[in-house]
């Protein structure tokens, strides 16, 4: 007897791959596709690790696949970049055990430093891509992926975006099913699995000729499905963009709904364009869909009236499809609200009690040259600390320091800075470069024990495994001292002093100076909280210098005076420390600031 359950997209993608006996299941964190790994965590049968990167992970990934068990690895966008390299060449070598690699895009980055569309990857990569539009299809979807995987001995992508990982959605589970993993043996065969010259050029064929035993699966076909409500106009698209046509138009206008958007079935867009008058194609982000109708002779419009960037609604694809005299179901609300009148804006700040706060308020005030990353850190950018000057990608923070680092006037240096899982990811071959070189830079690590901005999970620095198990612990401290740096300078994140000190004088010296600024999240639960401060009038000039901390628990009161909120502050101290009349200190009971 089937069961309804309510799931998100993400939660849908770690249930079929449980369903589909994965062995492996492995990723590296990064919204919007987090959560498949933690998901799948809770289900017992699969091994299930987090990576010190995606490249790490996809080449973890194809090692057990290539033992025979089904593997599923996950990131998020900019993930698959880092992991791009073992993509293009595994789909030469196939498989032997499934492999799906679940990729999840950000349009509209909501949590992201760029909307890259990932379908191309697919395309150029020539690895087979699913995606689905729903929790449901999130399910089923990659089942079907680990069963197309093994059986065309290709490895599979699967295309999630923010919406579909994260709504939530009916699925339809036997409650009763119990965790079979599906494991095949293992055969030596040096010509597919090492890619020689010789050997990768035969492997080159044996793909193309995958590919279009692919294509001709009907299981494969049967993920696009055909809705022929009337001959004027048809739409072509697929995942979320599908539900937004569908909420706008309804069963108004035919509709192709492509599940397998690499390769792409010409023939059946061939025979849909054939049954309407006009076709367009509603795509979130690249003209990808639009490329491959056009390609086929089918003529078609879409971005001439389809936005190219940001995230797609019903509402968006209702008034930009008007254009080209498409009638809407109903009129349709906003997709987003007016704001309040007079509310005014916050804009996204470090937590109060933040570790990280510290260095980027002496940044500024210290005058150095800041290359941030990607973290919770990366809002040190942010009025008021406004304490980094470049910011680009993960490991970045050391890496384009080094170049930098090549173009300073004499005597000056410029200060990388990593969180301390981003060191772990890809920081440690930039300190490696930095020595190598002799590049004048300052690695920092903002070690808080954590990967906080994805939701605190495990990392090679927290002395534990993704299932609790405890492992080594590593040290950036350690790894500095053993890639070359002279000195590294270890000091207390909420030592304002001590920070100051450790810059100025990382700054001058002539020797290769590390630092690592070391307290654990605010927000981990280990984390202990300290007394909360509070604002002396008395004491007070109104100077509003530890506003500038940025800081969520202080603001102003209806007189000018700072005020500390007694239920947000973490009493991490460090107002206390910049007030410079000893108008902050530690709250007397029963009273409030």
């Amino acid at each position: 007897m089937q069961h309804k359950m309510i799931l998100s997209g993400n939660e849908g993608v770690a249930r079929g791959a449980w369903e589909a006996g994965v062995g492996m299941g492995i990723g590296y964190p990064g919204t919007p596709s987090t959560e498949i790994v933690e998901a799948l965590a809770k289900m017992e049968g699969p091994m299930v690790a987090w990576a010190v990167n995606e490249k790490v992970a996809l080449e973890q990934a194809y090692g057990a696949c290539v033992t025979g068990l089904r593997s599923l690895v996950t990131m998020k966008h900019v993930g698959l970049n880092v992991a791009a390299d073992p993509l293009f060449t595994t789909a030469y070598m196939g498989v032997n055990g499934g492999l799906v690699i679940a990729v999840a895009d950000d349009p509209g980055m909501h949590s992201s430093q760029n909307e890259q569309d990932n379908r191309w990857y697919a395309l150029h990569a020539k690895v087979p891509m699913l995606e689905p539009s729903d929790s449901r299809e999130c399910r089923d979807f990659t089942r079907l992926a680990f069963e197309l995987s093994e059986r065309h001995d290709v490895p599979f992508l699967l295309r999630l975006v923010t919406r579909v990982s994260h709504s939530r959605g009916v699925v339809e589970i036997d409650p009763a099913a119990e965790y079979r993993r599906r494991s095949r043996s293992y055969e030596r065969n040096v010509p597919k699995y090492v890619v020689l010259p010789a050997h990768a050029r035969a492997r080159r064929v044996v793909l193309e000729e995958n590919l279009k035993r692919l294509l001709a699966d009907p299981d494969a076909r049967a993920v696009n499905t055909m809705e022929i409500t009337g001959s004027e106009v048809g739409i072509i698209t697929s995942g979320a963009s599908y539900n937004y046509v569908k909420e706008a138009f309804g069963d108004r206008y035919s509709v192709l709904k492509l599940g397998l958007v690499y390769p792409v079935d010409g023939e059946l867009i061939r025979e849909f364009a054939a049954k309407v008058r006009r076709v367009y194609v509603v795509e979130e982000l690249d003209p990808y869909l639009e490329t491959h109708v056009r390609a086929l002779g089918v003529a078609c419009e879409g971005k001439k009236y389809i936005s190219p960037f940001f995230e797609l609604n019903p509402q968006a694809v209702a008034t930009s499809l008007a254009g080209a005299g498409l009638e809407p179901l109903e009129q349709l609300e906003p997709a987003t609200p007016e704001p309040v009148a007079g509310i005014p804006a916050r804009p996204p700040m470090l937590c109060a009690g933040c570790p990280h706060r510290a260095f980027f308020y002496l940044a500024r005030r210290e005058k150095i040259m800041v290359v941030g990353d990607i973290g919770c850190y990366t809002l040190g950018a942010m009025p008021p600390l406004d304490g980094i000057d470049v910011s680009a990608c993960m490991g970045g923070g050391f890496s384009i320091a080094l170049g930098i680092g090549t173009n300073l006037p004499e005597g000056e240096k410029v200060f990388g800075v990593l969180g301390d899982s981003t060191f772990y990811h890809s920081g440690i071959t930039g300190a490696v470069d930095a020595v190598f070189n002799r590049r004048p830079i300052v690695p920092v690590v903002l070690d808080n024990r954590s990967t906080a901005m994805t939701g605190h999970q495990e990392n090679p620095g927290t002395g534990r495994t993704l299932d609790g198990e405890p492992t080594v612990m590593q040290d950036p401290e350690r790894i500095f001292r053993a890639v070359g740096f002279d000195r590294v300078l270890v000091v207390n994140a909420y030592d304002l002093e001590g920070i100051r000190n450790a810059i100025r004088e990382a700054k001058t010296s002539r020797d290769r100076v590390a630092i690592v600024v070391k307290a654990p999240c605010r927000l981990l639960k280990e984390s202990r909280r300290g007394p909360a401060r509070e604002v002396a009038r008395d004491n007070c000039t109104k100077c509003k210098n530890c506003l500038r901390l940025g800081c969520p628990a202080l603001s102003l009161d209806g007189e000018g005076y700072p005020a500390v909120d007694p239920l947000a502050c973490a009493g991490c101290g460090l107002c206390e420390q910049v007030c410079r009349h000893q108008a902050v200190r530690v709250q007397e009971k029963g009273v409030t600031s």
